[in-house]
């Protein structure tokens, strides 16, 4: 399994699907074409799911999905902070982290989008891939939302949790409780400028919740 690969193509397709989709889509499914089996295959339904979607209605469908519910926000540090000053510093600890890699993402998206992160991963693997695994559960939170709500989009968080190591909350209770408290301190080794504190009173993956930035 090409980790990097598959971050790459993640990113791309959790990249909102502006004029460029056709072209990113194409370069996508033509980077996958090897894969038969595991999150690359997940990666390819995601593309026979939406090839017939016209870009426009594909866009609107993004909105829906990503930018009118909290909990299915891309935004991962909404997960573990809310809408709390906590995540203006988690923010910051990102930028930092990712400065420290030597690499300085576009200026126009917050350090905490998923597509962000994920290119961050494919581009720098060893700390992205523990940055990842950092907010599992900020991202399994967000699966299992895809999922409820029967969005295509379900099956590319999937594909990314299967790239991590370790295992996987066993339910959304789990995954609610490791992002209250934070993943085990052996995830973090060697990753200080991403370490986001832990103990947030709010409970960010509820189904009520604020709003996200």
């Amino acid at each position: 399994m090409n980790t990097a690969l598959l971050h790459q193509a993640a990113s791309l397709l959790l990249t909102y699907p502006g004029p460029e989709w056709p072209g990113r889509y194409r370069d996508v499914r033509a980077a996958l074409r090897a894969e038969r089996g595991g999150p690359g295959a997940l990666l390819l339904r995601f593309c026979a799911r939406v090839q017939d979607a016209a870009p426009l209605a594909l866009a609107a469908q993004y909105v829906a999905t990503f930018d009118r519910s909290p909990r299915r926000t891309l935004h991962l540090t909404y997960y573990t902070d809310g809408d709390t000053r906590r995540r203006g510093a988690a923010l910051a600890r990102l930028k930092a982290g990712y400065r420290a890699s030597g690499w300085q993402p576009a200026p126009d998206e917050l350090p905490d989008h998923l597509p962000v992160m994920l290119e961050f991963a494919a581009r720098t693997p060893d700390a992205g891939r523990r940055l990842l695994a950092e907010h599992r559960a900020a991202l399994e939170l967000l699966r299992l939302a895809l999922v409820d709500y029967r969005s295509p989009y379900g099956d590319v968080l999937d594909a990314v949790c299967r790239t991590l190591p370790g295992p996987r909350p066993a339910d959304r209770a789990a995954a609610r409780r490791l992002a209250r408290t934070g993943p085990p301190p052996v995830e973090t080794v060697g990753l200080a400028p991403f370490s986001v504190d832990s103990g947030s009173g709010s409970d960010p993956g509820s189904e009520s919740g604020g709003g996200r930035r």
